[in-house]
Order: structure tokens, then sequence, then C-alpha cells
């Protein structure tokens, strides 16, 4: 079972994200381009000032500093995006689990109704 935290704006245009728990393989791998896909642009912002000032570091250093941002990146991913949906004025409704996204959205939607009309599809 994986864990998704739910988190719903209410208003003139009501929306509930699910966002997924664990380090994230994407983000590991695809850094600044999983960052743009998903639109945080602040925690690009930052990745890009670590990774400038990662090339700055002498030749033995270089390579590990990299390799630790990367691994930075994958754990704290998905932290990054439940702060910019923060930021945009979610708040976090609790948590659900299921196989994947569409079973948790599912157990979510039959026990908070109210939610799902804010749901992306």
């Amino acid at each position: 079972m994986r864990l998704f935290t739910v988190h719903a704006r209410d208003g003139a245009k009501p929306a509930t994200r699910l966002v997924r728990e664990g380090f994230s393989f994407a983000a590991f791998l695809f850094g600044p381009l999983w960052l743009l896909w998903h639109a945080l642009w602040l925690g690009l912002l930052g990745y890009l000032l670590l990774a400038a000032a990662i090339a700055a570091l002498p030749a033995p250093w270089e390579n590990p500093a990299a390799l630790a941002l990367q691994i930075l990146l994958g754990l704290h991913a998905r932290d990054i995006q439940r702060w910019t949906l923060a930021r945009r004025g979610f708040t976090t409704e609790g948590v659900v689990a299921g196989r994947d996204e569409e079973e948790a959205l599912l157990r979510l939607v039959s026990a908070r109704p109210g939610l799902a009309r804010g749901v992306m599809a």
C-alpha cells in the first residue's frame, strides 16, 4: 500500500490534489526536469543555486556533492510539492492509502465526497 497526503482548496475554483509519500526516483534521476514538470519554481531556483555552488567546488568534491544533491532531491521532492501547494492556498486534509493513486482517490471520494468536486482527472 502507498500513502498519499490529501490537499484541498475551496473557493471559486475548488481543487483537490494527492501527493504520494516516499522517495521520488523520477526527481532523483531527472532533477530539474521533474521540478519543471510539476511547476515547482522556487524549488527549481533553489536546485539551480545549489548546483551552481557545487560546480564551483574543487574536482574531488564535485561529483560526491552532486550525487548528494540528487539524493536529497529524491528524498524531499514530495515535501517541496506539499510546501508549494500550501503556498498556493491548499490545506492538508488528511492521509489516504491505496495500491495506486486511483485506488487512493476512490477511497478518498467514498470517505469524503465533499472533496470530489475539486478532483483533477
